[in-house]
């Protein structure tokens, strides 16, 4: 297995879609380099003024980052921000859509290619494993898969055991709450709410790669 693969089989050692948390660590990890290396980066700043500070969600993520790692903190952001404020000052407006949308968006895109390019080899460990690609992922697995109808139905197998799984854990957790119950719901068992939320609405870090791109593939940093 490449390198590729060797990644890939680690997120599926974990909960919930693997996708979705790849995303969210590759979002986590822009945002910190941004705030560690390119806080006076021409380019980046260009970006965060055509933007007016990025989107809602990734404002807000940026500032959640900075104020989470003391290694950050406060200074970098508000650079960033009292530039674009500046801007906003002198007349200018929103241009472009947020950078770090398309970088997201283009981050899930080479995600499940890489998946499906591997999933010969990476079926077995996702059958064994506790990950649930959320539908949205799923989805977008199966249309890449669609010349392959054998592994796709065996895939499509494996998803449905995984669901109803879910679906058994879900509904014990609802029972521990009849009047007549004597136990309290397992880890699982309660963990099962989150994972059934996570498999059909997907992670926060999806409402980036939703965006319509309608600026073709954009700009790249070029930090990984």
């Amino acid at each position: 297995m490449d390198i590729v693969g060797i990644k890939l089989s680690e997120t599926l050692q974990g909960r919930g879609c693997p996708v979705c948390r790849a995303m969210e660590k590759f979002e986590e990890d822009e945002i910190a380099t941004i705030l560690y290396e390119h806080v006076t980066d021409p380019g980046v700043r260009t970006k965060f003024r055509e933007s007016m500070g990025l989107c809602t969600r990734h404002a807000w993520k940026t500032l959640e980052v900075a104020l989470g790692n003391p290694l950050l903190g406060p200074l970098g952001v508000s650079i960033i921000y009292e530039d674009v404020l500046g801007v906003y000052l002198r007349g200018e407006r929103e241009k472009a859509e947020c950078f770090l949308c398309e970088l997201v968006r283009e981050k899930e895109r080479t995600l499940v290619e890489a998946l499906a390019d591997r999933l010969d080899e990476l079926l077995p460990e996702y059958s064994s494993s506790p990950a649930i690609l959320c539908r949205r992922h799923y989805d977008m697995l199966v249309e890449k898969l669609k010349d392959r109808p054998d592994l796709i139905k065996k895939l499509e197998e494996v998803q449905t055991k995984k669901l109803r799984e879910l679906d058994a854990r879900l509904k014990a957790f609802i029972d521990t709450y009849d009047y007549r119950s004597t136990r309290k719901p397992t880890e699982e068992e309660t963990r099962s709410l989150e994972e059934a939320v996570e498999f059909l609405r997907s992670r926060p870090v999806v409402i980036s790669a939703e965006r319509k791109n309608r600026r073709g593939r954009g700009w790249h940093l070029g930090l990984k």
